[in-house]
């Protein structure tokens, strides 16, 4: 027993005496090492490397490595720039448009009261040709006027003569003597623009004394579509296809350009469009429709739509106890349109339509409502096109072909 208490000593000893060594050792090299350092620490300075506490964490690499992070700064004086650059393009080509309506004998008063402006809106100025300045506004901007003259940047009034107006699209042409018009806009692609694109609204909103005014924003909102109650029987009779805005634009910006950043008119402002839905936001027509409608307008005085000659009504306005027994359609006929009148010597009259049938195709395609109807006729058909009509009449599925005709008014 005492030799192996006498061997585990001798052996704890030996153990003693080695760890004290490497203790010794570690203690000896930590303490040269730090002097090594401190010694170093003024030429490490001078090659530019410094410790940081945030990065005593990192592997030895992240020291050797050094990475700059760069921020993309938004130049606010180009932006600038292109605003007022763009401004200067077109600010000289948006006119004031007034609406002049001759005065109406009163019980009180019956002699005529005389001309007096009705109300005034925008326009812009497009072409110059043979002699005349072509100006594109709304066509609720001139409604009803028996005269309508133009105001220029410089506070000139000129007479203006009225090519036509399309009430659908909410667009008119207008002529002026173009020795009088020095700036002509140019139109942009609207099909090209993106959410989010800063644009420029310019009109005469409130009317012509705050003219040529200018609002800033962004396209928020491509090809939107937006009922609108052109006869105001409080029934939807064309959705509009707009470029929603948040550019400001009151009442006299109607027929004012919206603009890029290039200067380009993309859209015409329509306050009447955002008055029939909603408010706060801003709609202008894109120039992928102006441009169409505006030839027309020009060859034609109108725009020549195909014409079917029949009045409708949507099915869903029946109540179902109606369209069971006068109509006796089918249970699963949920959706159609209802003929309640055929005009006489019309396409419609022609392939034999009649009174309380329901239509619910057109060549093929389901047409849902009186709306439908009009927008596959005025997009998919031309005048003189054929067209075949499915419907049900006594509960039967039936099919006739009509030619269209121009639209009479």
């Amino acid at each position: 027993m005492g030799y192996y208490d006498e061997h585990v000593t001798q052996k704890r000893t030996r153990k003693e005496k080695t760890l004290g060594k490497l203790l010794f050792a570690s203690v000896s090299g930590g303490i040269v090492g730090a002097l090594i350092v401190v010694a170093m620490l003024p030429i490490l300075l001078d090659w530019g490397v410094y410790i940081d506490d945030a990065q005593s964490s990192e592997t030895p690499n992240s020291i050797e490595t050094t990475s700059t992070i760069q921020t993309e700064q938004v130049d606010f004086k180009q932006i600038q720039t292109d605003v007022t650059n763009s401004v200067e393009k077109v600010s000289e080509a948006v006119v004031g448009v007034v609406n002049i309506q001759e005065g109406r004998n009163s019980l009180f008063e019956p002699r005529s009261q005389g001309a007096t402006e009705a109300g005034t809106g925008s326009g812009v100025v497009y072409k110059k040709e043979n002699g005349k300045a072509y100006i594109v506004t709304n066509a609720h901007v001139i409604d009803g006027a028996s005269k309508i003259e133009v105001s220029l940047v410089d506070g000139t009034r000129i007479e203006a003569e009225l090519v036509g107006a399309d009430t659908i699209t909410d667009l008119a042409v207008l002529t002026v003597d173009g020795s009088s018009v020095n700036k002509v806009a140019s139109f942009g692609n609207s099909d090209s623009i993106t959410l989010g694109e800063p644009v420029i609204a310019i009109g005469n909103p409130l009317g012509l004394e705050f003219f040529g005014s200018v609002t800033q924003g962004i396209i928020s909102g491509k090809e939107r579509m937006i009922p609108v109650d052109i006869n105001q029987d409080g029934q939807p009779d064309w959705e509009a296809d707009v470029i929603q805005t948040d550019a400001a634009i009151n009442p006299g910006n109607s027929g004012g350009a919206l603009i890029n950043l290039r200067g380009e008119v993309i859209g015409i402002n329509s306050m009447k469009i955002a008055q029939s839905r909603v408010e706060g936001l801003g709609f202008a027509i894109p120039t992928s429709v102006v441009q169409p409608v505006i030839e027309d307008l020009e060859q034609h005085a109108e725009v020549q739509r195909p014409f079917m000659g029949v009045s409708l009504a949507s099915l869903s306005d029946v109540p179902l106890e109606q369209q069971s027994a006068t109509l006796k359609l089918p249970e699963e006929v949920k959706n159609g349109i209802v003929v309640t009148g055929v005009e006489q010597a019309s396409p419609a009259d022609k392939a034999g339509l009649k009174n309380f049938d329901v239509i619910v195709k057109l060549d093929g395609t389901e047409i849902k409502d009186a709306l439908g109807l009009r927008k596959f006729l005025y997009n998919e058909k031309e005048v003189g096109d054929k067209m075949k009509v499915s419907y049900y009449r006594n509960g039967q599925l039936q099919e006739a072909e009509m030619t269209l005709v121009k639209q009479m008014f």
